[in-house]
């Protein structure tokens, strides 16, 4: 009766563990990232005064009309029809399409070529950079403050061309008091542009003027802020990784402003980022920050020191412009070739990311030798199985040791069981004596789980995994949870089962292998613990179901490769297999004992 009731209450418990992980996973992966109103004019960032012989105070000239959006040209702007404008210069790269809006000197308009919103083959590019006051809005801005204030957000621009493209740079033009300012613009062959902001003063007195570049964009677009995968505000300051605001505690703040020299700054989201990387020039930066602009808005920007401009002079400023997919080779290519300091740090890796790059690396040359992602996961999961396979010998040997000396340890249980200090004391003087480690079993594990943990974070993280299929027919992302659950039939039915009540395939055979492993290697315990070495398969398919399909086919496979392993490790190892069989023997007979106990009460 006690072991019927113990076995419910840690039925109960298990139960109750699948629905705080399933509360948990929504808790902290939420579906969208909610930004809370803040006022405007309390978060307006105040530019520093400017003394001089001819210095004017700068301290309104700050770009906040950018940032807060132009009074006349308030409402909402269709998408389409922003893009319609004639005022605009087309962009055509390798990798990038768009175009540059002339009023405003805006870069508003960026779409990947090689990225697609879906699975789906029709479902067309992804866009990164959308029009002010669209619904999706995401731009850059790039412009001047002079004393007079900034330059109007409604400001024409001339072009010298109709088209940017890697051959073809585009220069912007615009003259007023005696100023020309421009805007010379050039884009690579990925995702870098690169803008060099100058003003030349033909007038007969000095001027100051300030350079400036701006992003601004809305986090309904933005990606879930998760425990693992950070979105929103990122940046690299005074040599340090900056990540600790999401679009939500930003607006609490309202502003940030990190200490220190900015190397790069922008917004990130799981795969894409936009940043703004400070170039040569004449003036050091002066302020570098971000800011919440209420209605879930935000803005982060660059803005240069205020320099004399004397008459017949010129002022350069250099800012690139990253705007793209956050793909590690390029991202510390840029880092290396540009010296963009930790730019590869855009990409969360995080703590494990000395197993995490090599893997990635290691996935993406089996892809290339495969043409598939997830053959490529089951070649990885052999070839690290393959790796541990000495010490996994080492676990048998260890295992086969402590079976061989599991009668004088069960003597000295009872010898010694009423002094539990004493008993504890023979045990290990027997572990000595004998030279057995009882912790070598738990080393294979012990170094998986790090392996384990790299593989999830490469699989959510890494560009590569994004709507990479195994099988075309059913799996087609691996970075997502398996489409074939039970409450669809597998896929039959066109809608997506949330939470753990998702089972699919993959996770069913993740139960299946599991128990059989632990089936293939029994070991004397009573009935409870059987009992829930029995369910606990049962419960982790329940757990990992909500994760990567990727993710669930390594685990998969390594049971498999574990099942085959211990077949063959058993067949090297006969004590093993003997006293295996022994345990079995036993086992069933306490089982029948415990039930014939129970059927006795009953009677009774």
């Amino acid at each position: 009766m006690l072991d019927t009731r113990n076995l419910v209450i840690a039925a109960a418990l298990s139960f109750l563990l699948i629905v705080g992980w399933d509360y948990g996973m929504r808790y902290f992966y939420p579906e969208a990232s909610i930004s809370a109103a803040v006022s405007p004019e309390a978060d307006a960032p105040v530019a520093s005064k400017v003394e001089g012989p001819a210095a004017g105070d700068l301290a309104s000239a700050a770009p906040d009309a950018a940032r807060r959006g132009d009074p006349a040209m308030s409402g909402p702007v269709d998408l389409s029809s922003a893009l319609e404008s004639g005022t605009r210069v087309a962009i055509d790269a390798p990798r990038v399409a768009g175009s540059i809006n002339l009023v405003g000197a805006r870069i508003d308009d960026i779409v990947l070529k090689d990225h697609r919103e879906s699975v789906d083959k029709d479902s067309g590019p992804v866009r990164l950079f959308a029009p002010d006051r669209t619904e999706v809005q995401h731009f850059a801005e790039l412009g001047f403050v002079t004393g007079d204030g900034k330059l109007p957000a409604d400001t024409l621009w001339q072009a010298n061309g109709e088209q940017l493209t890697p051959e073809t740079p585009v220069t912007l033009t615009h003259e007023a008091d005696g100023l020309t300012y421009r805007i010379e613009l050039s884009i690579d062959d990925n995702y870098m542009l690169t803008a060099r902001q100058s003003v030349s003063n033909s007038g007969s007195s000095g001027a100051i003027v300030q350079p400036f570049a701006l992003l601004k964009r809305t986090s309904r677009t933005a990606t879930a802020d998760e425990f693992l995968v950070h979105s929103g505000p990122v940046g690299v300051f005074g040599g340090s990784l900056f990540d600790g605001n999401n679009y939500e505690e930003l607006a609490e703040l309202g502003r940030d402003t990190p200490p220190g020299q900015p190397a790069w700054l922008g917004f990130t989201d799981r795969y894409w980022l936009s940043a703004l990387i400070p170039g040569d020039g004449e003036g050091a930066v002066n302020r570098a920050g971000f800011y919440s602009l209420g209605d879930g808005l935000f803005s982060t920007e660059l803005r240069y020191d205020a320099q004399p401009v004397p008459a017949g002079q010129t002022l350069a400023q250099e800012t690139r412009l990253f705007v793209g997919a956050k793909e590690s080779k390029l991202l510390d290519a840029y880092e290396e070739g540009l010296g963009i300091e930790n730019f590869g740090l855009a990409i969360s890796w995080g703590w494990f990311q000395i197993i995490e790059k090599p893997l990635l690396w290691l996935l993406r040359n089996l892809n290339a030798l495969t043409g598939n992602f997830g053959v490529a996961i089951i070649l990885l999961t052999v070839i690290i199985r393959g790796l541990l396979f000495p010490i996994a010998q080492k676990q048998f040997a260890s295992m086969a040791q402590m079976k061989a000396v599991q009668p004088k340890m069960k003597a000295i249980q009872e010898r010694y069981k009423d002094d539990k200090q004493k008993q504890q004391q023979e045990i290990m003087k027997l572990y000595k004596d004998e030279k057995v480690n009882p912790l070598a079993g738990c080393l294979p594990l012990l170094i998986q789980i790090p392996i384990f943990f790299a593989l999830y974070k490469v699989l959510i993280l890494a560009i590569e995994m994004r709507h990479e299929s195994f099988i075309d027919f059913w799996i087609r992302d691996l970075s997502a949870p398996d489409p074939w659950t039970i409450l669809n039939l597998f896929g039959l039915l066109p809608y997506e089962v949330p939470g753990f009540l998702g089972i699919g395939v993959l996770a069913i055979l993740l139960g299946i292998t599991m128990w059989l492993t632990f089936k293939l290697n029994p070991s004397a315990m009573d009935p409870m613990q059987q009992q829930i070495f029995n369910i606990m398969p049962w419960i982790l398919m329940f757990v990992m179901a909500p994760f990567a399909a990727g993710l669930l086919i390594y685990w998969v496979t390594s049971n498999i490769l574990t099942l085959a392993q211990q077949s063959y490790l058993y067949s090297r190892h006969p004590q093993l297999r003997a006293q295996a069989e022994k345990d079995r023997a036993e086992m069933a007979k306490k089982s029948a004992g415990a039930d014939g106990d129970a059927k006795k009460k009953g009677k009774a």
